[in-house]
């Protein structure tokens, strides 16, 4: 489903290039879960951004479902990433002035846009169902200030499975929440991708979240030091 070849990233620092990826290259198949893994430096984000493309490498290529996407257009890849993307950051990213039900009809109703209003499921009652499924069948009204960051992160998962993606991206999805809300938010990763058969592929540094996933992609100084499998795909933790 996606596939990182020679992927490589230099950046200019002062008068110095500065290689943050180099040679990069794996498969991913469609219904797995990837952790990538590496400390403090190492390219794990970098890396995620360029298979998400939210960035082009510097060489080498990315293909998702056999497009060649570090090779189109920025509107291109935008219209990929709205049809077959979704997305889970650290910082939840959520619109503050909108309530949780309105965050999760936020990509539903931009689907529509693209598709020039063509009819559909009715994005509200979707943006509950999906809220419904992450436990805040109860919090669908509140803003996100009024939620604790477990639930705020619960609803950045909801509004990435809206459009049911056949990816999903997560950078750190758990850094910024205690134990047992990291917990349930891994749960909800783990039931979403059984469920769904979405490939989820995710950047930690929590090696008991990493130790969740079906394989672990381990990066030190920008190169692929470890790649194993410990576990079938859709297979549970």
């Amino acid at each position: 489903m996606l596939i990182a070849d020679s992927l490589t990233q230099r950046y200019q620092s002062g008068d110095q290039p500065l290689t943050v990826l180099h040679d990069v290259s794996f498969q991913i198949d469609a219904g797995d879960f990837v952790a990538i893994v590496g400390p403090s430096g190492s390219g794990k984000t970098t890396l995620l951004g360029l298979l998400a493309g939210l960035d082009t490498p510097t060489s080498g290529e990315v293909r998702l479902d056999g497009d060649a996407i570090s090779r189109m257009s920025e509107d291109d890849r935008a219209r990929l990433r709205g049809d077959k993307v979704g997305f889970v950051f650290q910082s939840f990213q959520l619109i503050p002035t909108l309530t949780a039900l309105e965050n999760v009809q936020v990509p539903l109703e931009l689907r529509a846009a693209r598709a020039n209003g063509a009819p559909g499921a009715d994005p509200a009652a979707r943006a509950a169902e999906l809220l419904a499924r992450v436990g805040l069948r109860q919090r669908v009204h509140h803003f996100p200030p009024q939620l604790s960051g477990g639930e705020q992160q619960r609803v950045a998962i909801a509004r990435a499975f809206a459009n049911t993606p056949a990816i999903l991206f997560a950078d750190e999805p758990t850094g910024n929440l205690d134990a047992a809300s990291g917990a349930r938010v891994v749960e909800l990763l783990e039931s979403l991708n059984r469920e769904s058969g979405t490939t989820v592929i995710l950047v930690t540094h929590d090696a008991a979240l990493a130790a969740r996933a079906a394989r672990i992609i381990q990066l030190a100084d920008g190169v692929v030091v470890r790649d194993e499998r410990t576990r079938p795909a859709g297979a549970a933790a």
